[in-house]
C-alpha cells in the first residue's frame, strides 16, 4: 500500500490535468460557462426555500431559532452547496473507471488515479460555488466564529473527501463487473439527500416523538456528521454530538479502507473485463 500511495504522489500531474480536461469539456460549448455552477444552486435554493422555507415552515428546526442568521435561507444554502459536491461524486463513481477505460489500458499509472480524479473534480467545481455561499452570508448577516472556520469547516472537507474517496473506490470496481451498481445509485442519492440534514434541520428528527431506535439509526449515516459540520460554520448549535461526529469520522475511514481493499482485490478482474 505504500508504495501504491507513493505512485499516485508521483502521478499527481495526471490527475490535475484530467481535473483540467473534464472542467473544459463540462464547460465547452456552453455559453454561460462557469456562471452555471452558481445558477444551479440558486435554482435549486429557491425551490427548496418556497416549499419548505415558507409552506412548510421548516425555519421553526433552524439551530439558534429565531435568532438565526439568515433563517432558514443561509441554513439551506450552506447544506445544498456541499451536498451537489457529494451527489455528483456519487452519480459519477459507478463509471470512475468505464469513462478512462482507453487510458487505463494505455497508461502506465496508478489505477487509483481515476477515482480519485473524480473526487478531485467535483471538489474544485464546490469550490466554484462558494461565491454563492458568500454572498448570501453577506446578504442575510451571516457570522462565523474561529472554530467554524479552523474546526468545524476543515473538519468537514477532509472527512467528505475521504469518505467520497473510498465510496468512488469501491463503486467505481464493482460496476465495471455488476452493472446494477448506477441504478441503486441513483436511488441511493434519492435516499441520503432527505436523510442527511441537508433541508430539513436535523434537530427536526433528534428532538423529536420518533422511536429511539429511530432516533440512533438516523444518527448512524455518516453523512447527518458531514452536513452538520458544513453547517456548524454558521451555526454553532448545529455541531454534530459525539456520537454523530464519531460515526461520521469512523464511516469516512472504514469506507476508504473497505473501498481501497476491494478496488485492489478486483483489479485484476476489472482489468479484463474493461
Amino acid at each position: 500500500m505504500p508504495s501504491r500511495a507513493l505512485a499516485v504522489w508521483q502521478n499527481r500531474q495526471v490527475v490535475s490535468l484530467l481535473v483540467a480536461r473534464d472542467l473544459k469539456v463540462k464547460y465547452q460549448k456552453s455559453i454561460l460557462g462557469y456562471a452555471w455552477s452558481m445558477l444551479e444552486p440558486l435554482a435549486m435554493a429557491g425551490v427548496y426555500f418556497f416549499v419548505f422555507g415558507l409552506i412548510f415552515n421548516t425555519n421553526r428546526g433552524v439551530p439558534g431559532g429565531d435568532d438565526a442568521p439568515g433563517g432558514y435561507l443561509l441554513f439551506l444554502i450552506s447544506g445544498l452547496l456541499p451536498w451537489l459536491w457529494f451527489s455528483q461524486s456519487l452519480s459519477q463513481a459507478p463509471n470512475a473507471l468505464i469513462s478512462h477505460a482507453k487510458l487505463i489500458t494505455t497508461m502506465k499509472v496508478p489505477r487509483e488515479i481515476f477515482p480519485i480524479e473524480v473526487v478531485a473534480a467535483k471538489f474544485v467545481d464546490y469550490l466554484f460555488t462558494w461565491p454563492v455561499l458568500l454572498l448570501f452570508v453577506f446578504a442575510l448577516g451571516g457570522r462565523t466564529s474561529a472554530e467554524g472556520l479552523l474546526v468545524w469547516l476543515p473538519l468537514a472537507i477532509v472527512v467528505q473527501i475521504v469518505f467520497s474517496l473510498g465510496m468512488t473506490l469501491l463503486l467505481a470496481s464493482v460496476n465495471v463487473l455488476v452493472r446494477d451498481i448506477e441504478r441503486v445509485v441513483r436511488i441511493l442519492n434519492r435516499v441520503l439527500f432527505y436523510a442527511s440534514a441537508i433541508i430539513i434541520p436535523s434537530s427536526l428528527v433528534l428532538d423529536s416523538d420518533f422511536p429511539d431506535w429511530f432516533v440512533t439509526l438516523y444518527q448512524l449515516n455518516p453523512l447527518l456528521g458531514i452536513f452538520k459540520m458544513h453547517h456548524a460554520v454558521w451555526y454553532p448549535a448545529d455541531a454534530p454530538n459525539a456520537l454523530i461526529l464519531s460515526t461520521s469520522i469512523g464511516g469516512a475511514l472504514i469506507l476508504l479502507v473497505a473501498g481501497y481493499l476491494t478496488f485492489r482485490r478486483l483489479e485484476t478482474s476489472v482489468l479484463k473485463e474493461l
